[in-house]
């Protein structure tokens, strides 16, 4: 039997394996060594083929390459920045508008930096490119210089329109307008910076809202037709007004809206210029009236009031100003109102001459201007009727502020004080005489409770609202117009206030009166209140006036009328205790009227 041994010779494909593996480790660590080698000498350099502005930097560590940027762009990041806009140009200041170079930044974005990876060592040994600087802005800096620019290029455009003027329309057609390209022009003038180049700013063209045709048709489909004839305006179908188009050219008008040239129309510039044209219609009815020429009175013709639905009538002027023949006809509904006071009726009442006049003159006081000259306002063109009886309170109203009148003295209980319509019986006064010469009948009237010497004695008239009325009777038979005016006085002159009658003459008035008598002495009054008003004193009396009415030509004295006046004296007023009393002594007071003297 053969025995063989268990251990057998290694077979020659063993070794040669190792002899592999040993060379791919080999190679391994050489490589190894290698790249780390490549490592080391990259470092943090630039690659070695890049440049930054055109400054050539590869290769350099990165504070020799920021400091080689530094020095070759000095001058140029000091240089001005050349501008061109809208065909002008001009120069920027960099640090104005916050321009600067960030070197750090810019040697870094040119790929500075130690790094393993292997394309970042690829890039240091074959590779670098061309790299802009990169730039430090102050964004408001520059927006404000970009601002400046805009506020000069910018242009809005010329929109549109059409203008009418003296029944002319003139189109104004559009034009472009020009907008700075804020964004573009921060970014062209950053760009320029650095370079010897202008920075070229962008404008864009801003389109006006309408075309130049869209003008041409509004004028051809709405100014020329509204223009070419008068607009009719019918009333119930039988009466015509026309408005031409001078009338109305004025109120209209064409606006952009949502891209189109829409027809518009003023109402007020409307209506303000069809009033003369329809002067017939749409006003109020007028009574008639009377006006003094040469000294005579003459009627004012009464007038019918025609009105009309104006809001119709704008509502519809636009759908028919366009239309042709009788599509420019506009119907209407219309009212007649008839006047109260008709022409007729003035003319037979007989107000044909003047029947009396009388004047009274007052002193300067701005309160007698004020209150007189109100009154006098609101008396003048009073007509009364046959058989109407004048009342000055009814007329005039109640003295108050709201009604035109001011505070001024007045007589109550037998001395001055102050309140509103102060001076009106001077209006008073002068009415009574008018009226007593008219032969008109007296009805009610108050003298002053003392006499005031600037009017006639025995014949005048006192009134307070709400106390003592004028009131006095038309009994002619024909009807009595009452003209009033009042010339304001001055510091230098005196005031008049004038009151006419006409009417038709009844009666040529006379007068006369009797002495003074049954005279009276004032008194002493102390008043210790803040209203005190201090007066000289003077006496009282009685006295008679007579009216003598005789026909008009004749001598015969038809009839006679007595007026009987007593006249309390004017206390002697001091204003203050009464000597040896602390309180006013007004308790002894004479009573007497009152009035707004």
């Amino acid at each position: 039997m053969t025995k063989t041994s268990s251990a057998a010779a290694s077979p020659p494909e063993s070794q040669g394996g190792k002899v592999v593996l040993l060379t791919l480790l080999g190679l391994v660590v050489l490589a190894a060594v290698g790249y780390g080698a490549a490592y080391a000498v990259a470092g943090e350099k630039v690659p070695r083929g890049a440049a930054v502005a055109g400054v050539k930097v590869g290769g350099l560590e990165p504070s020799a390459a920021e400091q080689r940027l530094r020095d070759a762009l000095a001058d140029r990041e000091a240089a001005p920045v050349r501008v061109r806009v809208a065909d002008e140009s001009e120069s920027l200041d960099p640090t104005e508008v916050g321009l600067a170079v960030d070197y750090e930044a810019s040697i870094e974005e040119a790929g500075a930096g130690r790094s393993w990876r292997p394309e970042r060592l690829w890039e240091y040994y074959t590779g670098g490119t061309a790299h802009d600087a990169v730039l430090d802005v102050d964004d408001s800096r520059l927006d404000a210089a970009v601002e400046a620019f805009a506020e000069r290029v910018d242009q809005p455009p010329v929109e549109g329109a059409i203008v009418f003027e003296r029944a002319q329309a003139q189109p104004i057609f559009p034009e472009p307008g020009a907008e700075l390209d804020a964004d573009g022009s921060r970014q062209a003038i950053q760009e320029a910076f650095l370079t010897e180049d202008a920075a070229e700013l962008p404008v864009d063209e801003v389109p006006p809202a309408v075309d130049e045709q869209a003008v041409r048709d509004a004028m051809a489909d709405f100014v020329e037709p509204a223009l070419s004839a008068p607009v009719v305006v019918v009333f119930d179908g039988d009466t015509e007004v026309r408005i031409r188009p001078r009338a109305y050219a004025d109120a209209l008008s064409v606006e952009t809206v949502d891209g189109e040239m829409v027809p518009q129309l003023n109402e007020k510039a409307l209506v303000r210029g069809i009033t003369p044209a329809m002067r017939t219609v749409g006003r109020r009815p007028r009574d008639a009236s009377f006006k003094i020429v040469g000294g005579e009175p003459h009627v004012v013709p009464a007038r019918r009031g025609v009105t009309y639905d104006r809001d119709e009538l704008v509502s519809q002027f636009l759908d028919h100003v366009t239309g042709e023949g009788d599509e420019r006809r506009i119907e209407l509904a219309a009212e007649v109102e008839r006047p109260k006071f008709t022409t007729a009726a003035a003319r037979k009442l007989g107000i044909k001459e003047e029947v009396s006049s009388f004047t009274t003159n007052f002193p300067y006081a701005e309160y007698r201007n004020v209150n007189l000259g109100r009154a006098a306002q609101l008396i003048d063109g009073t007509v009364l009727k046959p058989g109407e009886t004048f009342s000055l309170n009814e007329t005039t109203g109640e003295r108050t502020a709201e009604n035109g009148f001011t505070e001024g003295f007045i007589i109550s209980n037998g001395v001055f004080r102050e309140d509103f319509g102060g001076g009106v019986s001077q209006i008073a006064t002068t009415v009574f005489n008018a009226a007593f010469f008219a032969g008109l009948e007296d009805v009610e009237h108050k003298p002053h409770s003392f006499y005031i010497d600037r009017y006639p004695v025995g014949r005048e008239a006192t009134v307070a609202w709400g106390a003592i009325d004028l009131r006095f009777r038309n009994d002619t038979g024909h009807g009595v117009l009452i003209k009033a005016s009042v010339k304001p006085s001055t510091p230098g002159s005196q005031g008049a206030a004038t009151v006419t009658m006409y009417s038709t003459k009844v009666w040529d008035i006379g007068t006369d009166r009797s002495a003074r008598h049954n005279t009276t002495q004032p008194e002493t009054r102390y008043i210790d209140t803040d209203d005190c008003v201090a007066n000289e004193g003077y006496g009282g009396f009685d006295i008679d006036v007579y009216r003598y009415f005789r026909r008009p030509g004749k001598s015969e004295v038809v009839k006679r009328e007595t007026i009987s006046t007593t006249y309390t004296p004017s206390d002697t007023v001091i204003c203050g205790p009464e000597p040896g009393q602390r309180q006013a002594a007004g308790s002894g007071d004479r009573a007497g009227g009152g009035g707004n003297g």
